[in-house]
């Protein structure tokens, strides 16, 4: 009977292993309903075989050589560490074996939570780029343009000075190879991100505040020369001769700069 329980619980083991390794995250944090489910018996009949509660299953799967639990979700140390490696040492240097050695996950766990090399690039380019803080400017945009263009500026920067320092490495990729996996990744969220900056701009077309150009138009007035700036400023500013104003005066003239831009004449004229 001794014997029988062991090889029930063993087969237990197992099957969280393998719906852990499938979801990508420790033990732990599976449900019993998916290790139920892998194991090919209902919830309740895994509680009865665990003696009704899931402390055997930990115990035999830290028996098994397996820690099963404690750490944070592959996902969340897979975006830490591929980015890390790309602000250390480059793109190339991301691949997912790295990320696998340096976040303690495995090979097919990235497959499954990212499908890929590309996806991986492209959570980390969510995680670390402006798109967050942009969407939770829409939520709330303040009403004045001026006031608007002011803060998106102070958010890109804030972005590309986000440690780990992803950005200019991925910058550096898209202008370099436009169908690169930088360019992937940035192209899979370019949809969101204009649709926070139309959120942002288009309510003062619609106030006859900024002329009706078109969107890419104006996002590109609205960004090129900040990000351009941004990139090559650690060129400029060892140059003793060229006096670089602080970046929060940087802001203001470049918003002054873009609203006389695009403004209405009307509007600029006030």
């Amino acid at each position: 009977m001794q014997e029988q329980d062991h090889e029930q619980l063993q087969d237990l083991v197992a099957a969280a292993l393998t719906a852990a390794e499938e979801r990508g995250r420790d033990v732990a944090d599976v449900p019993l309903t998916a290790i139920a489910t892998a194991a090919g018996v209902s919830r309740s009949t895994l509680l009865r075989r665990l003696g009704g509660s899931r402390g055997a299953l930990d115990e035999a799967v830290r028996r098994a050589g397996v820690d099963p639990g404690g750490r944070r979700p592959v996902r969340e140390r897979a975006i830490e560490a591929a980015a890390q490696l790309v602000a250390e040492q480059g793109l190339g240097a991301m691949t997912l074996d790295a990320v696998a050695e340096r976040a303690a996950c495995s090979l097919p766990s990235l497959h499954t939570v990212f499908d890929g090399r590309d996806g991986l690039l492209g959570a980390v380019y969510e995680r670390y780029g402006p798109l967050p803080d942009l969407e939770a400017l829409t939520a709330d945009p303040p009403e004045r343009l001026e006031d608007t263009v002011l803060v998106v500026y102070r958010t890109v920067i804030t972005a590309f000075d986000r440690e780990p320092r992803v950005l200019p490495t991925l910058f550096a990729d898209l202008f370099s190879r436009p169908d690169g996996p930088a360019a992937r990744a940035m192209r899979a969220y370019l949809p969101r991100f204009f649709d926070g900056l139309a959120q942002l701009l288009l309510p003062h077309v619609e106030a006859g505040r900024i002329r009706p150009l078109p969107l890419p138009v104006l996002v590109q007035l609205l960004l090129g020369p900040m990000i351009t700036h941004i990139l090559t400023r650690p060129v400029i500013e060892p140059i003793r001769s060229l006096d670089l104003p602080p970046v929060n005066e940087l802001c203001e003239l470049f918003t002054e700069a873009y609203v006389r831009a695009v403004g209405q004449p009307g509007q600029r004229a006030r």
